[in-house]
């Protein structure tokens, strides 16, 4: 589908409830696993985060982030279940405001796949001799208890009672990064994480009113999304997360995630981010092969079943790549994760790419200025030395 308009959608302004985004790259959650030991953010944050703001994406997500303490996959991931976290993300939150994008959060827990080693560490769970240098192995929790793999400890399956409490927890977190000054928040229901335990039949064994058909498998899901609906503010949207086929298999598929994403815009939920996998081995892992884009089919389902938008997703690292999905009508934003690790001025770099008038003013106006001033000398100089090479009439 060609635009009929002179500039590219990926540059376009778009307007979710009463936040408006300068344009439609999504600087997509990624776990750093360089947190404070309490889940409190660091100067690291700042920087890492406040780079991406300054290189001109449109909305930028801390890394998912957990909704109370156990909920972590390992002592150094990030959390928001103390009031004293509020100031520590709030300075974040405002630097990334100042340079004109808008701050976003990824509430999630670990679940079963807790107490666990980064993933340069293969993930692997904690030891006795992890506890021997200052971090002890803790009891994760699920919705059944089935192990990640043989080699893990069985995670303690909830009762009726616990799951109350761990979505109050959601409910307390939301509260918490409103507070923060987050403008948008997303639940994290992908990646076998522990909305993803419930939802799952390979996961989720249980007998009573959280478990068996779909309905009660997404239960907990369902209850999060109206507990964080229930404190935040209505003219800011909250997104969903899924994992639209499951790394293991058709236990889990696409028709699935349509029936949860209904669900879902049912009760509030404003934006899905469709990727996949997660249940069966890594938090990103997934049978689907790992081409451009490979995520962006579950994208154009999600946006057409249910009419909702959608982010897309997966291994999307071009700028002409990132227009034609949305040209195309695949999905209303463009999240990009490991590309801005390499290249943290993407946004600007791809506005250049696809012909944006003035594209410096999406950086600070001390980069912005003496950049355009360096291209203006360049073009004079090389005017110049076109019309010095030209020889004299005769």
């Amino acid at each position: 589908m060609t635009s009929t308009n002179l500039q590219p959608l990926l540059f376009t302004p778009v307007t979710l409830g009463d936040i408006t985004l300068r344009n439609r790259v999504v600087v997509s959650p990624m776990c750093q696993y360089h947190s404070e030991r309490d889940g409190g953010p660091n100067d690291y944050h700042l920087v890492h985060l406040g780079q991406f703001a300054m290189g001109g994406a449109g909305l930028i997500f801390c890394e998912e982030t957990a909704v109370e303490d156990r909920g972590k996959k390992s002592y150094h991931c990030a959390g928001i279940y103390d009031d004293k976290h509020l100031s520590q993300y709030r300075r974040i939150n405002d630097f990334i405001r100042e340079h004109g994008a808008v701050p976003a959060i990824q509430l999630g827990h670990g679940g079963r796949k807790g107490s666990g080693r980064p993933p340069w560490e293969g993930y692997r769970q904690l030891t006795p001799e992890d506890a021997q240098r200052g971090e002890p192995p803790w009891q994760t929790i699920s919705s059944s208890d089935i192990p990640s793999s043989p080699k893990d400890r069985a995670p303690h399956s909830l009762t009726i009672a616990e799951i109350k409490d761990v979505v109050a927890h959601w409910r307390e977190a939301a509260q918490r990064a409103m507070e923060a000054g987050y403008d948008i928040v997303e639940i994290h229901a992908a990646h076998g994480y522990l909305i993803h335990q419930f939802l799952s039949p390979l996961v989720n064994r249980r007998k009573d009113a959280y478990g068996g058909d779909l309905e009660g498998r997404m239960r907990v899901c369902m209850e999060i999304i109206e507990k964080v609906r229930e404190v935040w503010p209505k003219g800011k949207p909250v997104f969903l997360r899924l994992s639209a086929v499951d790394g293991s298999g058709p236990a889990w598929t696409l028709e699935d995630t349509i029936a949860v994403s209904i669900a879902a815009k049912a009760r509030g939920i404003e934006v899905i981010t469709p990727s996949s996998g997660g249940i069966g081995g890594a938090g990103s892992a997934t049978l689907v092969p790992r081409t451009p884009g490979y995520h962006v089919p579950f994208s154009t389902r999600v946006r057409e079943d249910v009419n909702i938008k959608t982010i897309a997703v997966g291994f999307i690292t071009e700028a002409r790549q990132a227009e034609q999905i949305l040209q195309d009508g695949s999905a209303d934003l463009i999240g990009i994760a490991r590309e801005f690790l390499w290249d943290p001025y993407w946004a600007v770099h791809a506005a250049r790419e696809l012909g944006v008038a003035n594209y410096f003013d999406l950086l600070p106006r001390t980069y912005g200025w003496w950049l355009k001033r360096r291209d203006e000398i360049r073009e004079v100089t090389r005017s110049a030395a076109q019309i010095s090479a030209v020889p004299d009439a005769k």
